[in-house]
């Protein structure tokens, strides 16, 4: 399903570290396409509240924690510079969609990186 938020189909995702090569692109990719994913839940399931959308990017955040060995493997990692870029696009994503309230640490708080 396309995005029909244009804030968010405009957003480069993870930008600032496809610029850091540091951090493989194939792994980024996946990255990007689980925050499209996850944009493209709330814009099907249209969460009415805070609790029912941090259902949807807990779920995404789980997605994330997968990727840590994909990193590894790649001799890279989800650290300091990566998880803030990731949350900052959780955020991002999260005012996109009128949440602008929502608590980082609860957007992912299923993060183990």
């Amino acid at each position: 399903m396309p995005i029909t938020n244009q804030q968010v189909a405009e957003h480069a995702f993870l930008q600032p570290l496809y610029a850091d090569a540091y951090f493989p692109d194939h792994v980024l990719d996946k990255g990007r396409a689980i925050l499209l994913r996850l944009c493209s839940r709330i814009e099907t399931e249209r969460p009415s509240d805070l609790p029912a959308l941090y259902a949807l990017t807990n779920a995404a955040t789980e997605e994330f924690n997968l990727l840590e060995a994909e990193f590894d493997a790649a001799g890279s990692e989800i650290e300091t510079v990566a998880r803030e870029e990731i949350c900052e696009d959780f955020c991002f994503v999260a005012s996109a969609y009128g949440f602008a309230e929502a608590d980082t640490e609860k957007l992912v708080a299923a993060r183990d990186w």
